[in-house]
């Protein structure tokens, strides 16, 4: 075979006129800049960075994407695909119009969905004019008083087309800030005195560690691994050590953490502190839903009173940082939470490594839910047998239950770890609605199955309803009644997973999208159904493509009448 020499001056190079890439637009940078001030550019505040963008123009045109990249040093490429990734930014390409400058939001999750979400969304649709966006959306956590619209920043209760029209004639569009326990009101009641001795080493972290293990807390993101072994755990890996909050709760039917910020949120940050000096964390990373928009103003206050007025003078406190999420479902997986405070997409990890090892920036991270570390000062104070003194049909602890649905008194009841169902609606809930005959409930949110009332005396915990296909998750319940139908519940279910999946996995990207289509259909083919859900429950990487099939097959062997 001839070879055929070709010698460099025989090439002729083409030279590129200009940078690689979209050009960046001067007087966009120019905006960037003024708006991003002294602020640093690392890559991990990308996020954040791009909340400014679309709360200062309602949308993130293409110029200021560009030259958001050119300021922080990434490509534009990197900086759209995680604008891109989130719900709540608005990226407008060339040519595209942007969304009007309001957006009126409307949850059409399974507690809204129950409650009139779809007549008030086609209500608002042909009632409001052009210069406001309408948009379906899933669970703003604010289920206990559903049907609920948000205009801009501004939840309103019970929504009507009326009260909604009103507020945005009126441009009440910010949330408003709920009257919490202050920072002096939390000291005078004795907060912050245990913090200060753990600062001082008046209190030794082993003392600590050891009456959490005996308290028997286990985290109430969910997932319920015993909180004071993970302590040990992370504590064991070399430091730095870093500790990240998780406050994302995006599970329909969830709200208990809100609940709590609003009320008392400076025992959350005693907690949270006890538990990195516990742990020897270097830093706290603080992840918080978007939809909150008033806890976001009461944490960024304070946060910062607690940083200026410490506890103790003689010992520095570990830095907070507060987050912002971005409307992804799917930042409430650990990892994925991990991925965005990275300033990233929010996917999740594929693991091992566990966060408590190679976690936030690739150090051993604590990882809590919001309210795992709320009973902290509690427990340390009143002593661990205090939290497992609670607890019915020998079940341990308290639970915040997050109800919603057909009851009388919907709302975040704190009840003893093993209550059933039926003692819930009993004793804290006010009885079922009027007209409204119990029917069936979500003991765990939308991932977590239903069950009919005929299996409403089963005890409500951890463990106790993995063999009927439940979970309680959360503690994320909704209770339906006989006007309801399961079948078309966990249709609502499905589209939400089918909506939030991040894409990553094929199982529960197609699955997801597959189910839902099937599940429309006037008669469902169980069988394909039921070979779909088991490939999504083996093959997905994390808990929702895992969990997604749950309410389906619950409707399958619970509510078999329904199908027929």
């Amino acid at each position: 075979m001839a070879v055929i020499k070709i010698s460099p001056d025989q090439i002729k190079r083409k030279k590129r006129r200009g940078p690689k890439g979209h050009a960046v637009d001067l007087a966009a940078l120019e905006e960037i800049q003024a708006l991003l001030g002294d602020e640093s550019r690392q890559r991990d505040l990308l996020i954040e960075h791009l909340h400014k963008i679309q709360d200062q123009y309602q949308h993130i045109s293409s110029k200021y994407l560009v030259a958001l990249a050119h300021e922080m040093k990434l490509s534009p490429a990197e900086v759209f695909e995680v604008a891109s990734f989130y719900h709540h930014f608005d990226v407008v390409k060339e040519g595209q119009t942007p969304p009007p400058a309001l957006t009126v939001r409307v949850c059409e999750s399974v507690s809204c969905e129950m409650a009139g979400a779809h007549s008030l969304i086609n209500a608002l649709e042909s009632g409001l004019g052009d210069d406001v966006r309408v948009q379906k959306v899933p669970c703003v956590g604010r289920c206990q008083h559903a049907p609920i619209a948000v205009v801009g920043q501004n939840p309103i209760h019970q929504a009507t087309a009326e009260s909604v029209t009103a507020a945005v004639d009126n441009n009440q569009i910010k949330d408003t800030i709920t009257d919490y326990i202050s920072m002096d009101d939390y000291k005078a009641d004795g907060g912050y005195q245990t913090l200060k001795k753990v600062l001082e080493g008046s209190m030794s972290t082993e003392s600590i560690m050891k009456k959490m293990e005996d308290s028997g807390l286990r985290g109430l993101g969910g997932a319920g691994f015993p909180a004071g072994r993970k302590w040990r755990i992370v504590s064991g890996f070399d430091a730095p050590r870093l500790m990240a909050v998780n406050i994302d709760e995006g599970e329909p039917g969830t709200f208990k953490d809100r609940h709590y910020l609003e009320i008392d949120p400076h025992r959350f940050l005693e907690g949270m502190m006890i538990a990195a000096l516990t742990v020897g964390c270097d830093a706290i990373y603080v992840y918080l839903r978007d939809e909150y928009a008033g806890c976001r103003q009461i944490l960024t206050k304070e946060i910062a009173d607690l940083q200026n007025n410490p506890p103790s003078s003689i010992y520095q406190m570990p830095p907070i940082y507060l987050r912002r999420g971005a409307g992804a479902y799917i930042c409430g997986e650990e990892s994925a939470m991990v991925e965005s405070i990275e300033g990233k997409r929010g996917m999740p990890r594929l693991r091992p490594p566990f966060l408590a090892e190679v976690g936030l920036f690739g150090r051993p991270t604590l990882e809590h839910n919001m309210e795992s570390v709320y009973w902290v000062r509690d427990i340390i104070e009143k002593g661990p047998e205090w939290f497992s003194s609670h607890g019915r049909h020998e079940r341990k602890g308290l639970r915040s239950f997050s109800i919603s649905g057909r009851v009388n008194k919907p709302g975040v009841h704190l009840a003893p770890a093993g209550i059933t169902m039926r003692e819930l609606i009993d004793e804290y809930c006010g009885g079922m609605q009027e007209g409204h005959e119990f029917y069936g409930y979500f003991p765990g949110g939308a991932s977590g199955g239903m069950l009919p009332e005929s299996m409403a005396d089963i005890p409500m915990d951890f463990d106790t309803l993995n063999k009927y296909g439940c979970f309680i998750g959360s503690a994320a319940v909704i209770v339906f009644s006989n006007q309801d139908s399961a079948k078309q519940l966990a249709v609502n279910a499905m589209k939400f997973f089918e909506e939030e999946s991040c894409g990553q996995c094929t199982p529960c990207r197609v699955g997801t999208a597959k189910a839902a289509t099937l599940m429309e259909e006037k008669q469902w083919n169980t069988e394909l159904l039921e070979e779909l859900a088991s490939v999504m429950v083996d093959a997905s990487i994390c808990g929702l493509g895992q969990a997604a099939p749950n309410p389906m097959r619950c409707v399958v062997k619970y509510f078999p009448d329904e199908l027929k």
